[in-house]
């Protein structure tokens, strides 16, 4: 179980599936011409849709940005040297938790069973609709998960959970993403390693959610469980595209095929999550971000997704005055 959790918090970040292990197939590849253009136009609409790494400037500080994919994956490997020697030359490298977060965030679970557990009141057996029940109790067995252990877990840890694709669940490098492998960079070059925010983020972000919308959000996770390996295939190759955006408006797409669901419902909802779990992030950052730059050059890295939309990272940091170059690490990667 505690492979299980550490797995699902290395999820969390990029809010949608992900993929190396998985045998799916790219579902972009197989959309009709007018839905695939009506996600592209959502998609780009928004400032900084396309990108995973830039630079940032202002008052002759410095700093590169980089939007990660929290899974292993062998594609990661030609932008690692150009980053490795940006973290060499920097005073911090900034990510959204450290190990240090990460151990303390391991030991007040195991403290307090309560933070992933129903330990008192009603099971999600009795809370959820039977056929919900049924539908989620199946995919977390297909997940290893027996139904007893399955009806105490909290509504947002059967959600982070459902983000794995169950053949993603017993894979030992799962958490080998980019955001590891910058923190081994890091320790190696003998770079400090900060946290962007307190481990305990995780807890507040879906302890805000009402009833209503927790229970929503396993409805939402449990219409995609079929297509769980193709989408996890889908949401690897558009990062690798530099499109990460397109896999917000995926799941959006997506979403309107819920049964009992207007557009309507799905795009309040899709906001709900949007703000809380990217915007009021994102906006907390930037102080962390700005007061590290001042220090001198930086590196910061976090979940490709935060990287876009009028609250993006890269807009907040646009109105307070920085200027924005998207950085080709293709192009320097190929270099001698």
């Amino acid at each position: 179980m505690k492979h299980l959790a550490a797995a699902a918090f290395a999820l969390f970040g990029l809010v949608s599936q992900a993929a190396g292990f998985c045998g799916g197939t790219n579902l972009v590849d197989q959309m009709l011409p007018g839905d695939l253009a009506e996600i592209r136009a959502r998609a780009h609409a928004v400032p900084y849709a396309r990108g995973n790494f830039w630079t940032a400037a202002k008052d002759g500080q410095t700093m590169t940005i980089v939007g990660t994919y929290h899974i292993d994956d062998p594609r990661h490997m030609p932008v690692l040297p150009p980053l490795t020697e940006r973290i060499g030359a920097a005073s911090v490298l900034l990510v959204e938790a450290g190990p240090e977060e990460e151990d303390a965030l391991m030991k007040a679970m195991g403290k307090d069973p309560s933070l992933m557990f129903i330990t008192d009141g009603p099971s999600l057996l009795e809370r959820l609709p039977r056929d919900t029940w049924r539908r989620l109790s199946e995919a977390l067995e297909a997940r290893g998960i027996p139904g007893v252990f399955a009806a105490k877990f909290q509504p947002w840890y059967a959600t982070v959970v459902l983000a794995i694709p169950p053949c993603m669940i017993t894979q030992p490098d799962l958490k080998n993403g980019l955001d590891a492998q910058l923190i081994d960079a890091a320790e190696a070059a003998g770079v400090r390693v900060q946290a962007l925010e307190p481990y305990d983020t995780l807890f507040s972000i879906f302890g805000a959610l009402t009833e209503d919308q927790s229970i929503a959000m396993i409805e939402a996770s449990l219409a995609l469980e079929g297509q769980s390996e193709d989408l996890a295939v889908t949401t690897a190759d558009l990062y690798f595209e530099a499109d990460s955006r397109m896999i917000w408006e995926l799941n959006r797409l997506f979403a309107y095929d819920q049964p009992g669901y207007t557009k309507d419902q799905v795009d309040a909802e899709m906001a709900v999550m949007e703000d809380v779990m990217m915007i009021r992030r994102n906006q907390a950052w930037i102080p962390v971000i700005e007061a590290a730059a001042a220090e001198g050059p930086l590196v910061v890295a976090f979940g490709a997704l935060h990287l876009s939309g009028e609250e993006g990272v890269l807009n907040l940091l646009a109105r307070n005055g920085w200027t924005l170059t998207e950085l080709d690490l293709a192009g320097a990667a190929a270099q001698p």
